[in-house]
């Protein structure tokens, strides 16, 4: 199963350099961009799928899996929603040069959270990585 997993990022990998190369020799075209953004909401939907069945099959198997999966899906919710409420006090102006004026605050609330979301991804990513090798060096 270990080798399968390989094999399969080994492709993804593969790919996402092809379409990587392609977008910069084709100079930014409008075919190119779209053709790895397709690739990056593929990959995103992937692993939201990813991580609901892997958190639907750790409940499953443990009842420490149920309180696991609840408490992050709590964690997840909370963040969101902060962020959600952060954004909405803001008034943020994007131009919209392909209609020549501002997008609507409502895309803007969206956008903004959509970011905030993602900085406390990111850093919560970081962060379980170093606590984790921390922990290993001790362990």
């Amino acid at each position: 199963m270990k080798k399968i997993l390989n094999i399969l990022l080994g492709v993804i990998l593969l790919i996402t350099v092809i379409l990587t190369v392609y977008a910069m020799v084709a100079g930014g075209s409008n075919e190119a961009i779209n053709l790895n953004l397709i690739w990056s909401y593929i990959l995103i939907a992937v692993g939201i799928a990813t991580a609901l069945f892997t958190a639907v099959w750790g409940m499953v198997n443990s009842s420490k899996g149920i309180k696991g999966t609840l408490l992050s899906t709590l964690l997840i919710i909370v963040i969101v929603a902060a962020a959600y409420l952060i954004a909405r006090g803001h008034t943020i102006e994007i131009p919209d040069v392909a209609n020549g004026g501002f997008f609507p605050h409502p895309e803007t609330v969206i956008t903004e959270a959509s970011i905030l979301v993602t900085y406390v991804a990111l850093g919560a990513a970081v962060l379980t990585a170093i606590f984790t090798e921390i922990y290993k060096a001790f362990k």
